[in-house]
């Protein structure tokens, strides 16, 4: 069974994550040769305020 992550940033829409969720099914399906019902996508939205890079969060 397939398991993916995705961690990203808020501000995504729903309908964003559904054609995304929809396309990466899609090309999983089709190169591992598995039914959609075995694939499993679960998004991480992350507050800006809750990461960092370079020593800077990302909201500064």
């Amino acid at each position: 069974m397939p398991v993916i992550t995705i961690n990203q940033f808020e501000g995504r829409t729903i309908e964003q994550k559904r054609k995304l969720a929809k396309e990466i099914t899609d090309s999983i399906v089709k190169i591992y040769e598995v039914g959609a019902d075995s694939v499993s996508i679960t998004y991480f939205d992350i507050p800006k305020h809750n990461a960092a890079k370079g020593g800077k969060l990302f909201i500064d």
